[in-house]
C-alpha cells in the first residue's frame, strides 16, 4: 500500500517542484561584484587576479553553488583538465592500485580523472575511447586489449600512454614493468634452491606482459642449463577457479613438479587454494612463487615469495608522462619507460622435497580461505 504524502509547498497534488536553475558565470560575477571575465580568470588560474579577488570569487561560488561547466569550456578550447584512464579489470587489485597511482599524481597536477573499466574486452575498450573523445580529454592512459582504442584516440590527436602492456606497431608513450627481468629473477631463485622441475602457470602470452614473463622463465632455465619442458608451461584463464583446476590437472599428470610459478596475482590465488585442497605443505612439498605482490600474500601462512611490480609507482610514472607531454616538456618521439621490479622473499620457497615423496591428492574437498 502506498501511503499518502504529507506536506505543502508542492502546489497541485502529484506535481514536482522544478529543479533549481544552475548558477552561471554571470551570477557568480554579480555575487562577487566583479566582471565575468575576472571571475573566469579567478577560477581557471589563467591570467592575473589578486589573491583577495580570487578568495572572494571562491567564497561566492561556494555560497551560490556555482560549478564550472567544464564540458562547455572544453568545447570552446578543444581541451579539458580531464585525463581518461582505460583499465582492464577494476576488481583486480593490480588495476585498482594502478588507477590509484595515476589519480594521485594527476590530481596533484590539477587534472581530473575519468576511469573506464572494459573487463578486458576490445569492444568495451573502444566504447571507452569514444567516451573520452566525446568529453575531449587532454590525454589518455590505456592498458590496451587491442590496438583499436589506442589508434582511435591517437588519430584524433589525443596523447596516449600505454600502461603495463604495449601494442606492437603503435608509436605512443608507454610505461612498462620489466617483465622479463622479474620472471627471470624469481625463476632463478627457485633454481638456486635446487629446483629443476618448475612449472609456469600463465593465462596469456599474446600481450607483452605475459610474453615477457614466459621469456624470463625460459631465460632462467636456459642460463642454468635446464632443458625447457613445454609440458610444464600450463595455460589457463585469468580466473582463480580456472587456475585451481589447471594446477590440479598438472599435479595429477606431473607429480615430479617441485615448484610452481604463478604468472599473476589471480593465478597465484587459485594455485594457493589448489595446493591447500590437495593437503600439500608449502614449501615442504612444493614451492610457490607469484608475479605481483598483494597484501594477502604477506598475510597467509606461509607468506608467498613474489615479484613486486611497484604498481602505484607504475601509475604515477604514467601520469607524470601525461603531464609532461601536455605541458610540452616531453617532446619529440614516443618514449618507453620501464619500472624495475624487485623480488620479495617470503616463506613459500625452500629446497625441493626428496624425490621419493609424491605429490598426492588429499581427501579434503573444502577450499580454505585465502588468508589465515
Amino acid at each position: 500500500m502506498v501511503g499518502k504524502r504529507e506536506g505543502g509547498g508542492e502546489g497541485r497534488a502529484g506535481t514536482r517542484a522544478s529543479p533549481r536553475r544552475r548558477p552561471t558565470i554571470q551570477d557568480l560575477a554579480r555575487a562577487a561584484d566583479i566582471s565575468p571575465s575576472t571571475a573566469s580568470r579567478a577560477l581557471s588560474g589563467n591570467g592575473y587576479v589578486s589573491a583577495e579577488v580570487r578568495a572572494r570569487v571562491l567564497a561566492a561560488a561556494e555560497e551560490i553553488g556555482y560549478v564550472p561547466d567544464s564540458i562547455a569550456r572544453s568545447l570552446r578550447s578543444r581541451t579539458s583538465r580531464a585525463v581518461g584512464v582505460l583499465i582492464s579489470d577494476i576488481r583486480n587489485p593490480f588495476y585498482a592500485n594502478l588507477a590509484a597511482g595515476i589519480e594521485e599524481r594527476l590530481r596533484s597536477a590539477g587534472y581530473h580523472v575519468i576511469v573506464v573499466n572494459n573487463d578486458g574486452e576490445a569492444d568495451a575498450e573502444v566504447e571507452g575511447a569514444r567516451t573520452f573523445l566525446a568529453v575531449r580529454v587532454s590525454a589518455a592512459i590505456v592498458t590496451p586489449v587491442s590496438d583499436r582504442a589506442v589508434r582511435m584516440l591517437m588519430s584524433d590527436g589525443v596523447p596516449v600512454v600505454q600502461a603495463d602492456r604495449l601494442v606492437d606497431g603503435l608509436s605512443s608513450d608507454a610505461v612498462l614493468v620489466d617483465n622479463v627481468q622479474g620472471a627471470q629473477e624469481i625463476t632463478s631463485h627457485l633454481v638456486d634452491l635446487g629446483h629443476r622441475t618448475i612449472a609456469l602457470l600463465i593465462d596469456e602470452t599474446d600481450w607483452t606482459s605475459g610474453a615477457g614473463r614466459l621469456a624470463g622463465y625460459r631465460a632462467a632455465l636456459r642460463a642454468a642449463g635446464i632443458p625447457m619442458d613445454p609440458a610444464l608451461v600450463v595455460p589457463t584463464r585469468f580466473q582463480p577457479d580456472a587456475a585451481r583446476e589447471a594446477v590440479d590437472a598438472l599435479l595429477d599428470r606431473r607429480p615430479d613438479v617441485t615448484a610452481l610459478f604463478a604468472a599473476n596475482n589471480l593465478l597465484a590465488e587459485g594455485a594457493f587454494q589448489a595446493l591447500r585442497l590437495r593437503g600439500l605443505r608449502v614449501p615442504e612439498d612444493l614451492s610457490l612463487v607469484a608475479f605481483d605482490d598483494l597484501p594477502w600474500m604477506s598475510m597467509v601462512s606461509p607468506g608467498i615469495t613474489t615479484v613486486d611490480q611497484h604498481t602505484a609507482e607504475l601509475g604515477r610514472t604514467c601520469a607524470q608522462l601525461v603531464v609532461d607531454r601536455i605541458a610540452g616538456s616531453e617532446s619529440g618521439e614516443a618514449t618507453v619507460r620501464y619500472i624495475e621490479p624487485s623480488i620479495v622473499i617470503r616463506s613459500s620457497t625452500a629446497a625441493p622435497r626428496e624425490p621419493s615423496v609424491p605429490v598426492a591428492r588429499a581427501a579434503s574437498t573444502q577450499v580454505g580461505p585465502v588468508t589465515s
